[in-house]
Parts: structure tokens; sequence; C-alpha cells
């Protein structure tokens, strides 16, 4: 079978009547449908001018609608999914970056996106919903003749996202349609896929892991993804019962909510078991995954990925292969290796930063020479995370190289108080961070979220956490929250937070 490099080709491995994309309380839309639906989207789109290389920016609720539309568009022009929820000077900007050529908006929505449009002259495309989920028609633009017509090729551009910009000016990430179904193929290949599998997602579908781990990697395997509205604990278990997903993935902050749930709906977990649970886009403390596996009776496959890579990276692996708690797993897509600061590469049980190359990795980012010449050395991506392969060739990661805490002369790593933090019976969730300190540069503090109707003291959990951590990455600040500020797509934010929460030097 020849290698799929393209979205079409990617949509052409599932049998015509069987359902693609699925969500609650709506009649599916089949393969042969989301077909169909992506070769009219490149006539409409081409009609209106718009080509392969154009940027279509989409601001659309989290649904079917979405997840099709992300598909469909892809295989005529370039997607660049925003976040509906930006404000009026957050699309100026990433409208502007973008150099969009249209925005896609639903019928109906009220979004600022739109007047922001107009202001910059970009034709305004409503996204009008049909009867089966997913399905749907363009109105508006003007007849024009495209640069590029025709469906898109390998190496056209099939998805823009931008960096999150913690740290710095956004950057834009250009990827193919090579990488994205190279990571496509990787995911379904490490969850072994099939098409009786369905995947309930509840990630926001304007990043990477709800388009390529829930979206693609499900359509490659000619299986099914059910698109919700978005996450929301309350109606998760509903959706469990009512849809009986095979699988779902999410990010640890997600987990973390399904799981307080999880003792009073046993019986919709009994009632509708899942083949295993995934976790990426951030740390999963081991006692989480543990807790996980218990209260559903089934594997969690904890992976690693980032933006750069179309998602993933690396990935424990299925039973009867271990799952290692606090490790995210083997290379399951790109190469991984570890490089020292002078570009050598590291043997096995040797720190230093994680570096992947491959074909689901960008070639660099849009239009940033300086930010490529950082990031690239001898051909591989640097991914700024530093880690180790234990001896199984399982990668342990001990943080973000920005994120490490340097005390003194000592270097503190967030996830390993974490880590530690996590296992004290009381703890629903810790975040460790540095706190501004004058003599020593930084100290470590860490926020806290007890488990309901529990209680635990500052001192009691320092003490704790001096049993099993040297004196020097021992927390001198904890301050318990209701709950840790999240980014919008459920990821904790560790810098800044010392500045979120009022603690000064």
């Amino acid at each position: 079978m020849p290698a799929i490099s393209t979205l079409a080709e990617l949509l052409a491995a599932g049998a015509a009547d069987r359902p693609a994309i699925r969500a609650p309380e709506r009649p599916p839309l089949s393969y042969g449908g989301l077909r169909a639906l992506a070769e009219r989207t490149v006539g409409s789109l081409n009609a209106l001018g718009i080509g392969r290389g154009d940027r279509v920016a989409i601001v659309l609720p989290n649904g079917p609608e979405m997840a099709a539309a992300f598909v469909a568009i892809a295989g005529a022009a370039t997607t660049a999914p925003l976040n509906p929820a930006y404000k009026d000077e957050e699309f100026e900007f990433y409208l502007t970056d973008l150099k969009a050529k249209a925005l896609v908006v639903q019928q109906g929505m009220e979004t600022p996106a739109r007047a922001v449009a107009a202001r910059l002259s970009v034709p305004v495309l409503e996204l009008v919903p049909g009867a089966a989920a997913g399905e749907f028609t363009l109105a508006g633009g003007a007849p024009a003749a495209p640069t590029r017509p025709g469906p898109a090729g390998a190496d056209d551009v099939a998805l823009v996202l931008h960096t999150s910009g913690t740290t710095a000016r956004p950057k834009i990430v250009p990827l193919t349609h090579t990488n994205v179904t190279a990571s496509a193929a990787s995911i379904a290949q490490t969850l072994e896929l099939t098409p009786a599998d369905a995947c309930l997602n509840v990630m926001p579908l304007f990043h990477i892991h709800g388009l390529i781990a829930a979206t693609l990697s499900s359509l490659s395997a000619g299986a099914s993804v059910i698109c919700t509205p978005g996450f929301n604990a309350l109606k998760f278990f509903g959706w469990l019962d009512a849809e009986r997903p095979s699988w779902y993935t999410a990010v640890p902050t997600m987990h973390q909510a399904i799981l307080q749930r999880a003792e009073r709906n046993r019986e919709i977990i009994a009632r509708a078991p899942l083949r295993f649970l995934r976790s990426s886009s951030a740390s999963l403390p081991a006692q989480a995954m543990r807790d996980l596996a218990t209260a559903f009776n089934a594997p969690v496959i904890e992976a690693y990925g980032m933006t750069e890579a179309s998602h993933q990276m690396c990935s424990n692996p299925l039973p009867p292969r271990p799952q290692k708690p606090g490790l995210v797993g083997l290379a399951a897509g790109p190469e991984v290796a570890i490089m020292a600061d002078d570009g050598s590469i590291l043997p096995q049980g040797e720190i230093g930063e994680v570096v992947i190359r491959g074909p689901n990795v960008t070639t660099g980012y849009e239009a940033n020479p300086e930010a490529n010449a950082k990031a690239f050395t001898n051909g591989w991506f640097r991914t700024g995370d530093q880690g180790m392969f234990d001896e199984d060739g399982y990668l342990m990661l001990t943080g973000r190289l920005k994120e490490l805490i340097k005390r003194g002369g000592e270097q503190v790593s967030p996830l390993e108080v974490d880590g530690i933090l996590s296992e004290h019976p009381a703890v629903a969730q810790a975040l460790t961070f540095s706190i501004p300190h004058p003599m020593l540069g930084e100290e470590v503090g860490a926020a806290i979220v007890l488990r309901e109707g529990m209680e635990c003291s500052e001192r009691e959990l320092r003490d704790f956490a001096a049993k099993h951590l040297a004196d020097f990455k021992v927390p001198r600040k904890v301050v318990f929250v209701p709950e840790i500020p999240k980014g919008a797509t459920g990821k904790l934010m560790r810098i800044g937070l010392a500045e979120k929460l009022g603690i000064t030097a």
C-alpha cells in the first residue's frame, strides 16, 4: 500500500458507509459523505479565488462542523483554526499575522472576528450546518480565480498554528499534509486503532491535540470521532453512556476533573467500558495515572506531544507492554534523542535536551530565521524539554528548560516536585513554580488544590516533601487555591504564576 501523504488520501481509508464524524444527538456523517464534502469544498473555495497555500482562518465552536471544516478546507487551502474566545485585538493580531485570505464563521454566531475581518477587508464565509454531524455548505465571498487551484499536495501546508507564546511573541508553525498524515498514522499505530474504534473528543479543535490525536488519527484508521461541544465534566459520563466510545484523549486537568466524578458514575463506567484512556500535552502525575486506571479498569496511555511535531513524539505502549507512570513512553513517530549543550547526542541514562527529527516534524517557523537558528541543530529540532531515557528506552521528562527553577547554584525540576506533592493523600493537584528571590535568584513555590473534604497545612506538606526531596527542592511557599490558572487548552500555567497569585520576592 503506498504511503499516505495528503488528507484526501487519508480519507480514502474509511469504508463509504461507515460513520466518520459523529456528535451527540445528530445523525453521523459517513466516510462517503465526508469525502464528497471535501471534494465539494475544494470546488467552492476555488470558485472564490481561494487555492493551495492561501490561508483560511476558522473561528467555529467546538463540534462536528469544526472537525469537518478542518479536514475539508485543508484539502484546498491552508487552515488556521483560531480560539473562538479571543478578543478583538487578538483576532486583529492573528488575522494580520496570518495574512488571511478568508475567515470562516458559523452562520448566526456572534464573534468579534466578524468586525475585525471587515476592518481588515478579509472576506467572511458563513458555514451553514447540514443535518448530519459535520455536514456543511459555505455561503458568501465573491467569484475569483485562484492562483493555485485543485486538491492540495503532500508538500502543501495543511495547517498553521501559533505557538502558545507564554514567554515571547507567538511563532507561526506551518505543518504540511505529509507532517499531519505521518503523525495521524503514528498515533493510530501506537493505539492499534481499527474501524471499530470511536474516540470521544473533548479537546478544543483549535489545538493540535484535538485536531490530530482525536480527529485525524481516527480518520486515518477508518474509525470514527465523536465531536462534543467541548470539555464538560458534568456531561462527560452522559456522553460516555449515550455514545459508547472505545477511548478518549485529554489533558491532565481534564482527566483530574473526570476522576473527581468517577466514583458516583461507576455504573456508567461498567456499562460503557473503554479500551484505553490517553493523556497528553502536559505531564500526568503518576498518582492520577494509577487512579484513572483503577477507576476505569483500563490502561492509561500517556503520550508526549507538541505543535512542532504535529503532536505526538513519544507514547507509552498498550498492554501487555508496561505503562510507566511518570514517564512519557517510547519514541512513537519521529526519532527522539537527548542532546548535550555542544550538540552531541548523549547515551541512555544521561540528562540533556530532548530533540526530534522525522516526517511529522515542521521544517521550521515561518519567516523567523532567528527562531529557526535556535530551534534546529544538525537537522534535529530542539524541543526545549529536558529529559533522559531509562534502560527500557522510555523517556522521562525532567522539565521545560525555561521552567527549571535556578535556586542559587542548584537546578530544581518543577515536574519532580509536582510528582512528590501529588503523592500526598490530601492533594488533588500540585503545580510547582518559581518565585523571584533577591539573593538566590529564584525560590521554589507550589500551588495546591486539595481533594474534596480533605485538609492539610503548609507545614504538613513541606514536611512530607522533605522526606522525599533534597532540602533545596522543598517548596518554601505553599499556597492553597480552589483551582490552578489554566490556558485556553487546559494546560496549567507555570510561567508567571507567582505574579498571578500576588507572590513577590
